[in-house]
């Protein structure tokens, strides 16, 4: 298989863990962990190659990715030393990438905005995955429109805006066939993952569930950012667990910006139901994680998927890719079902 031509907007966390893991599986072929598909379709996680980054952070732009994804306010583990890459962060948009709430962690490089469109066309991309802030709605649609409508580039759309699931993007990356993924990825082993798994094996149990809430909080950039921007966020979960749901809940979720904390997630889910008799049954979890790490995994196939589907000529929404590892695709699908469309999608030729 050829290799997989990577561009990245928003060098952060997910940035740096992801771009960790690559040169960590290179160097440990034989380590499947943290992987869902060693092989997909064909390709090997060592087959993804970084071409082109964009950030508007001013301790980034102009760096060498290998140094700015330890860059502040980058905090996520040091898990492995990323050697000289030959791949310099460009500057991108900042349109609504910065707000207020944000600029006592970034200072915004002085630089004029590349040319997207070109980087990618220069570059050879097949594939941009979008990580910039929750609630960069303007800088999202700058970078989905340079891929889909212009560079034809597969657009991957990691963060709750409605690209994937919305009017526009679908028909328009239909039309170009360029493949087109979101909104909003899973984690790995994340609280709506979890959320989600523990609704489908209390409901087939008969218990009927009457409240529930899910509460997160990390030191990271992210989370800082979440709690002024984080209605996207909660819309999207919410749509993740409704969709598992055949009746209305009472439900809350909250997202909490812990100083200190750095890159470790910790989330909590608690649901309240009713088992025989209607007595009361009450279920707490909890999961810890380092949050960009926990992307990896997923981010790696969305990737795969994303180029797969290029060389087998679609355009528009790539569903299945979408069902397994999007919290608000186009279509909700229980995961196992979604996970077996997936099985389907990268054994089929």
């Amino acid at each position: 298989m050829s290799e997989i031509r990577l561009a990245i907007a928003g060098v952060g966390n997910c940035a740096s863990a992801f771009i960790q893991g690559l040169y960590y599986y290179k160097k440990h072929p034989e380590d499947t962990a943290g992987l869902i598909y060693p092989e997909m379709g064909g390709y090997k996680v060592t087959d993804v190659k970084v071409v082109a980054a964009f950030d508007v952070n001013e301790k980034k732009v102009g760096k060498d990715l290998s140094e700015a994804i330890y860059a502040e306010p980058n905090c996520t583990t040091r898990f492995f030393d990323v050697p000289y890459m030959g791949v310099s962060v460009m500057m991108g948009p900042v349109l609504d990438g910065v707000p207020e709430h944000l600029q006592k962690f970034v200072e915004v490089a002085k630089e004029e905005p590349v040319d997207i469109v070109k980087v990618l066309k220069d570059t050879g991309a097949d594939v941009l995955i979008n990580i910039l802030p929750t609630g960069s709605a303007l800088a999202t649609r700058a970078y989905a429109d340079a891929a889909i409508k212009e560079a034809k580039v597969a657009f991957i759309n990691g963060i709750p805006e409605m690209i994937a699931s919305g009017k526009e993007y679908p028909n328009i990356a239909k039309k170009n066939n360029v493949p087109l993924i979101g909104d909003d990825f899973k984690s790995q082993i994340g609280s709506t993952f979890l959320h989600r798994a523990l609704i489908s094996a209390i409901l087939d149990r008969g218990i009927k569930i009457d409240r529930m809430y899910q509460f997160n909080y990390a030191g990271n950039t992210d989370f800082a950012n979440l709690v002024k921007r984080g209605e996207t966020k909660e819309a999207t979960k919410r749509a993740a667990l409704k969709a598992e749901l055949p009746y209305d809940v009472i439900w809350g979720f909250s997202n909490h910006f812990i100083n200190g904390q750095k890159d470790i997630k910790t989330g909590r889910i608690h649901i309240q139901g009713r088992n025989w008799g209607s007595n009361i049954v009450k279920i707490d979890l909890q999961v810890e994680v380092d949050d960009s790490a926990n992307a990896g995994g997923v981010m790696i196939d969305l990737i795969r998927g994303a180029k797969i589907a290029k060389d087998k000529g679609m355009g528009g929404v790539i569903e299945p890719i979408c069902a397994y590892y999007s919290k608000h695709p186009p279509v909700q699908i229980h995961d196992k079902e979604a996970k077996k469309m997936v099985d389907e999608f990268i054994s089929c030729k």
